[in-house]
């Protein structure tokens, strides 16, 4: 998932004067978020790696027979790893309120732009590499349809992913396009509450539409994790009310639903009850973030533990994947999994540093001048 920023911005009232009665005080960074992330991506990887067995599936390609034949004890516990995805849209969600709150829709889109490409970049060109190098696992794509990857929008083209797992950023990136109407107007908590209110009974309506684009733009399969994400943020900012709680408490509803949609139709590796009590007790917890009860909370190792969720999430599928093919004779299967889970942590925290990083900075620049010249010239 995108790499997002968890720095608390001031906290105003929802017409931008003093902070509300139930406001949080400003300023002060959000380590536990950080840390909940690198959770969510290291319980996706395990899934991937150890949490199917059908024999569509990889779980079988890769370990040669079902997992749960291998090691049955980490193989249910994985089973649930992929509730990491839901959990990350409700992060983001969260997260995109507030590092929005106050900017305006060229520094949203800027913002938007360094924080999703660089390492994504990397990642396509990684997988790319690695399929060339150990062939015979994942089929790899032709050469225009990885150059077409770059672009992040081969959803949106029916072309197939350089790596399944980009499929969530499809959702976000319909995400960032809706949320980019209401930074156009200007954030308040009014907006907010309604844009999630019209976005909830959009997307609650679209499937039954018979509306392609409807359903497309309104997003259903993730609008509500989203919602859940911008109701915690406001209960953070502002204190929360019944009007909050009302609109989390749907988002919850409806949540449940679409984790049993998720299952019926992709993840049959799980049941329902245990995906929606891990997804109820998540959001209880990002409830007591939200108001404030998990402040003490002030590691700065989860900065850098948060730093490596999005390179993490972006490089370990089918690069991953490929290797336990190769190497799953030749050390024990829950050692082999240390290994590689702590191999890509390892990776990721290069590419933040040494892609990430510079390579932000440099678009950064080039946008802003772009802009720059752009206003300028409508000056004329």
């Amino acid at each position: 998932m995108p790499p997002l920023t968890v720095t608390v911005p001031a906290q105003r009232s929802a017409t931008g004067g003093r902070p509300s009665g139930g406001a949080r005080s400003p300023g002060r960074r959000l380590y536990v978020i950080d840390g909940i992330r690198l959770v969510a991506a290291l319980m996706v990887a395990l899934h991937h790696y150890a949490g199917t067995y059908r024999t569509d599936r990889p779980g079988n390609v890769i370990w040669g027979r079902p997992v749960g034949d291998i090691m049955p004890t980490v193989h249910h516990v994985a089973t649930y790893g992929w509730i990491g995805v839901e959990i990350f849209f409700v992060i983001s969600g969260f997260v995109i309120c507030m590092s929005s709150w106050g900017r305006s829709p060229r520094q949203f889109f800027v913002s938007r732009v360094i924080r999703l490409y660089p390492a994504y970049w990397f990642a396509v060109l990684f997988t790319t590499g690695v399929l060339v190098l150990v062939p015979g696992v994942w089929e790899r794509l032709k050469v225009r349809e990885v150059l077409f990857n770059l672009t992040m929008l081969q959803s949106g083209s029916a072309v197939p992913n350089v790596d399944g797992v980009y499929w969530t950023l499809w959702s976000e990136l319909r995400f960032y396009l809706l949320f980019l109407v209401v930074v156009a107007m200007g954030l308040t908590y009014r907006r907010v509450v309604a844009f999630c209110c019209v976005w909830g009974a959009v997307a609650m309506l679209a499937p039954v539409s018979d509306l392609p684009l409807l359903e497309l733009v309104a997003n259903p399969d993730g609008a509500w994790f989203f919602i859940a994400g911008l109701a915690l943020y406001l209960m953070h900012r502002f204190g929360p009310d019944l009007l909050l709680c009302g609109i989390l408490g749907m988002a919850w509803l409806m949540g449940q639903l679409e984790l049993g949609k998720r299952i019926d139709e992709v993840e049959h590796v799980s049941g329902w009850r245990g995906a929606f009590l891990i997804y109820t007790v998540f959001l209880l917890f990002m409830a007591a973030v939200a108001l404030g009860y998990t402040d003490r909370v002030r590691w700065k190792w989860l900065v850098t533990a948060g730093a490596l969720t999005y390179p993490l999430y972006l490089v370990h599928y089918v690069a991953g994947t490929t290797l336990i093919n190769r190497l799953r004779d030749t050390m024990d299967p829950r050692l082999l999994l240390v290994v590689l889970i702590a191999g890509f942590c390892v990776l990721s925290y290069l590419v933040h540093r040494l892609v990430e990083r510079p390579v932000a900075r440099l678009v950064k620049r080039g946008l802003d001048r772009s802009f720059t010249r752009l206003w300028a010239a409508d000056r004329r």
